[in-house]
């Protein structure tokens, strides 16, 4: 057959290039260190193009020529070897398959679950399925309202927010930021994202009502990137001044801050970034505590402006702004950019490496708990297009449109979601600036005559593309992508040069990023280039093609320009293409589109109508359109109109305003208090515990939605904005009363010391033995002696009972400590001289922690999904999972399990949570025989921070002991700006809970960070000389 033959000439191509198959630990993968491998790319092109019998027809063919010759043994075994990778991609296709079934199952599942959970309090009318008239986003269809045209939403927003002065913080890690000449394309980490969220803040500085907009990002002083990604401060200045605030103040405007995290003359890829996360957190909430503190004084009337959200863009900022978020109970938002999931199934689809693999590369385990976790704390996810939403979130545990549907019902009907919540999707496209386009009106020819007295000289770019063409006047069709095969330009080329009207009516020029050298550029990129080299010569569209090698980022205006003045087309043919900002950008400079159907293309379309859409697979159907739009003069000019009077729309204004409306929906949190040198309240939380308020959306009491839909309520952005300055007062009435009674201030007054606290040493020891506690904290305590004024924190797993038994077995007095963190970070306390608690036991509980941590706490309705896991263990296993009633409290549901073995790991109790729409953190403790579930904002670590922002002790004097392994919560007490020592030989029972971990506990441990010591041993000498070596004790 002709495949066969095919397959043996890529093997004769194979022994010409040489042995580079016989490599040690080869790969499938074309890239290598940069360097394009030919051998690779035969061994690619027979694996993906030819199935298991052809490759097998060549082996017998290959056995049967066998002589003395080297070659026909090589050939043979080459041959083979091929055959056997070929098998070993099919492999992993079952395998993925499998998953996803067993993924679809669990879904399933869950939902059901969730579904009965939620209709055991409607009556036998309303249970079933929910109204279909409710759409993924909660949107009625039958009760939707006249829209309001965009004039009028966005006026009424504006006269809102005239009188307002918000604080924003933006997140984006990687990459190279900066607010000029951007090095877009520098390398993968230095991407659309990072003029996304320039662009973002920049225009966000310029709305009324936004006084400040800081954009957190990583501070780099390598010796290879320029000197100003080193610069700690820059200020963007406006684009325009059209929207410019009125009053301006010291502080206002957009700012880039560069926070110094990981290390600091190392410019590092995403992929390694993971261990620093944790020093980026704690350098960014001392930040944007100074910068809430100077706001205050500036706008606040000298109380703390805080920000009204922290928005996370890409899974490595996520994280981080989902512990921001939590450590000042603030609205969090997210943007994913491009999602880990997605990329994981696209690789796996490909079949040449495992999920280890995989994961080893690209870290992409930890990356998609990043972004699960954004979900867990995010108000609002932010995508481009709803393709985003319906393929692309879908594949995660915590998000379920089907789901999300039946909640977002019940919150019409005022019905109790059973502490359940899916975050709000909502499609906002990216905005552009327009005020600097002027599109390109008539022809060549036409410009040439009117500027013959007057030349004005071409841009250097419209000759480095024209030089290609035989005739140059002819249209021009344009495609802006890098040579990636998901993008499709081989199909594109084939489409122009099978369809020979095409080719005699209009030029195709291909600007395909930038190289010098084909065999310099990474694998993929080389292979999809030599494909449209060689269809380029197949089809001899020699002086029919431009394909320059490079251009400047600042002369991509010029080449749309150059198209538009051909009176041109730009088309984007990918497979799937997420969103599509080259096809505003297109629009902006006159240029009708043809675009693929499948993505955010269809979302552009629908506003701008000024092209076709086509199925990218149909190389017939591109042809027909391209050949449609540059022939017809009367559709050109058309759609080229249509672009230019809706392109608007996508303007950075538009976006911001909606961007902002959207913030105005969040439920308005900040910190519980306002001064932290009176104590605090000794009162219940403000809010109500198992109720609706969990994930009830604002949006349903918006005169005003997004959409310019009115509803029933009668809130407005007004309302939202004004809520914390009632709030506030309401507070300082509280705050007021509690001054008359100095008995109920927590330790009468001792918490206010522990700033003036040289160090405090936190004792977070995980011992195999819950007996061997009080033994460390005395070996810390003698070390720590008299010389420094040094206080004490206890961070358990234990509840505050079984602390009190431990102290008391000890002989150590609670008034030793400053706090305790209990049941793994589910209750602050504070020691008292009086029995203040409700158990009679010397010690205060934070109840503005436990408001603090309240968001999305699931209640009743998690207990009851924890019960029937237990059960559903114990019918498989025995009794083996029991709740444990006596450590259980109001924020730590805790369970006792007497074989670790024989129950699921963490990571499919968490996945089976968010799956249910149930939001929590899950903890195995003391070598797995206890399980607490603690809200989704609370941890060890996390309280820490909390301690930091109530009462002001400096995180970096913060000394924390751990042993060498321990809870399933290990990881995120090791790492920040805080000083760990590790004592060798303690926790390592441990080590079996983390054994079958989504992701290595490599990945995320800061291992060379100068904060992170090892000690030898638990004795007083050992702990006392690792103090040393920090210097936080005198040698």
């Amino acid at each position: 057959m002709a495949g066969n033959d095919w397959i043996n000439s890529y093997l004769e191509a194979i022994l010409d290039v040489g042995p580079g198959i016989d490599e040690a630990k080869s790969s499938l993968l074309l890239r290598e260190r940069g360097h394009f491998s030919p051998t690779r790319y035969f061994v690619e092109e027979v694996i993906t193009g030819y199935d298991e019998s052809d490759l097998h027809r060549s082996w017998i063919r290959a056995a049967a020529t066998r002589g003395p010759k080297e070659r026909n043994t090589r050939l043979e075994n080459m041959c083979w070897r091929i055959w056997n990778l070929a098998r070993k991609k099919k492999q992993l296709e079952v395998e993925e398959a499998q998953q996803n079934a067993k993924r679809h199952l669990e879904r399933e599942r869950g939902r059901k679950e969730a579904t009965d959970d939620m209709s055991e309090d409607l009556s036998e009318g309303e249970k079933g399925e929910f109204p279909g008239d409710v759409s993924s986003h909660g949107d009625s269809v039958q009760g939707r309202m006249r829209r309001i045209v965009s004039v009028d939403l966005m006026e009424n927003l504006t006269n809102q927010l005239k009188e307002k002065k918000l604080y924003l913080v933006l997140i984006s890690l990687h990459g190279l930021i900066r607010g000029e000449n951007m090095e877009l394309g520098r390398d993968s980490d230095t991407g659309g994202q990072v003029k996304y969220v320039v662009e973002l803040a920049r225009a966000l500085g310029t709305m009324p009502g936004v006084y400040r907009v800081d954009l957190l990002t990583r501070q780099v002083s390598a010796p290879d990137v320029d000197w100003s990604y080193a610069e700690p401060t820059e200020m963007l200045t406006p684009r325009t001044t059209e929207n410019s605030m009125q009053e301006l103040g010291e502080s206002s405007g957009a700012y880039i801050i560069r926070i110094p995290f990981g290390p600091k003359d190392n410019y590092m890829p995403k992929e390694l970034l993971w261990p620093h996360i944790p020093e980026f957190v704690d350098c960014a909430l001392s930040h944007i505590q100074q910068m809430s503190k100077v706001l205050g004084e500036q706008i606040g009337g000298g109380k703390p402006v805080w920000p009204v959200a922290i928005h996370g863009h890409y899974a490595d900022a996520g994280d981080s702004a989902a512990l921001l978020s939590g450590a000042l109970n603030v609205p969090m938002l997210f943007t994913g950019h491009s999602l880990g999931m997605d990329k994981l199934e696209q690789i796996l689809k490909q079949g040449r490496q495992s999920r280890e693999e995989i994961n080893t590369t690209y870290k992409i385990m930890r990356r998609i708990e990043a972004e699960e976790l954004s979900l867990d704390a995010s108000e609002i996810v932010i995508t481009s297009t709803r393709q985003e939403i319906e393929e692309q979130w879908r594949l995660y545990d915590g998000f379920d449109p089907v789901l999300e549907r039946k909640l977002r019902a019940r919150i019409k009907r005022g019905v109790n979601c059973h502490g359940r919540f899916m975050p709000r999707m909502v499609v906002i496209p990216p905005g552009m600036e327009f005020h600097h386009i002027v599109p390109h009106d008539g022809d060549m020819d036409g410009d040439m005559e009117r500027n013959e007295e007057n030349p004005t000289p071409d841009p250097p770019i419209w000759s480095e593309v024209m030089r290609f063409f035989t005739n140059p006047r002819k249209p021009m069709i344009l495609a802006l992508a890098r040579p990636d095969p998901k993008k499709n330009i081989t199909t594109l080329v084939k489409a122009f040069g099978e369809c020979r009207p095409l080719r005699e009516f209009a030029n195709l020029t291909l600007i395909m990023g930038n190289r010098d050298n084909i065999d310099e550029m990474s694998g993929t990129n080389a292979t999809v280039l030599l494909s449209i080299l060689k269809l380029i010569d197949k089809y001899d569209l020699y002086g029919q093609v431009a394909y320059p090698k490079h251009h400047k980022q600042y002369e991509v205006p010029d080449i749309y320009g150059l198209a538009a003045k051909t009176k041109g087309v730009f088309i984007n043919p990918a497979f799937i293409e997420p969103f599509g900002l080259t096809l505003i950008e297109a629009a902006a400079y006159g240029l009708p589109i043809v675009a693929t159907k499948n993505g955010g293309p269809v979302d552009i379309h629908k506003v701008l109508d000024n092209g076709v859409l086509v199925d990218p697979h149909d190389q017939q159907s591109i042809a027909d359109a391209l050949l449609k739009l540059v022939s017809d003069k009367q559709l050109w000019a058309r759609c080229r109109q249509n672009g230019l009077k809706n392109i608007h729309q996508f303007s950075w204004p538009e976006h911001c305003k909606t961007y902002l409306s959207r913030i105005a929906m969040c439920k308005p949190r900040q910190p519980q208090w306002q001064r932290s040198d009176i104590g605090f309240e000794n009162s219940e939380p403000n809010s109500p515990g198992d109720s609706l308020r969990d994930i009830k959306d604002l949006s349903l009491n918006l005169k005003l939605s997004l959409d310019g839909e009115k509803s029933e309520g009668t809130g407005t952005l007004d309302s939202y904005l004004d809520s914390i300055d009632r709030k506030s007062n309401l507070e300082n009435a509280k705050k007021a009363s509690l001054m008359e009674k100095p008995d109920q201030i927590v330790g009468g007054g001792r918490n206010l010391a522990m700033r003036m606290r040289k160090y405090i040493f936190v004792i977070s020891v995980d011992c195999d033995f819950i007996s061997d506690i009080p033994k460390i904290m005395k070996t810390v305590m003698d070390v720590a002696g008299k010389e420094i004024p040094v206080g004490f924190i206890l961070s358990t797993s234990l509840s505050i009972s079984e602390v009190h038994s431990l102290l008391v077995s000890g002989g150590i007095s609670p008034l030793d400590f400053d706090a305790f963190i209990c049941n793994s970070g589910g209750e602050l306390y504070y020691p008292s001289t009086s029995l203040e608690d409700s158990t009679g036991l010397p010690f205060m509980v934070d109840s503005d922690y436990q408001s603090h941590i309240e968001y999305r706490w699931g209640g009743e309705g998690l207990r009851k999904t924890l019960v029937r896991w237990a059960t559903s263990v114990n019918d498989k296993n025995g009794e083996i999972v029991l709740e444990d009633e006596s450590r259980t409290s109001v924020h730590c549901y805790a369970f006792n399990v007497k074989d670790p073995e024989l129950v699921p790991p963490i990571k499919e109790l968490r996945k089976l949570m968010r799956i249910q729409a149930l939001r929590c953190n899950v903890i195995y403790c003391h070598n797995g025989t206890r399980l607490n579930v603690i809200p989704v904002l609370a941890s060890r670590a996390q309280a820490l921070r909390y301690l930091y922002i109530r009462w002001g002790m400096e995180l970096s004097n913060f000394i924390v002991f751990v042993g060498e392994c321990g809870d399933t919560d290990y990881e995120a007490l090791l790492g920040g700006v805080r000083k760990t020592v590790v004592v060798k030989g303690i926790g390592n029972g441990a080590l079996k809970l983390h054994s079958n971990r989504s992701y290595p506990l490599q990945h995320v441990l800061p291992t060379d960070s100068p904060n992170i010591l090892q000690a030898e041993g638990c004795s007083t000498e050992e702990i006392r000389s690792s103090l040393q070596k920090l210097k936080v004790i005198k040698e």
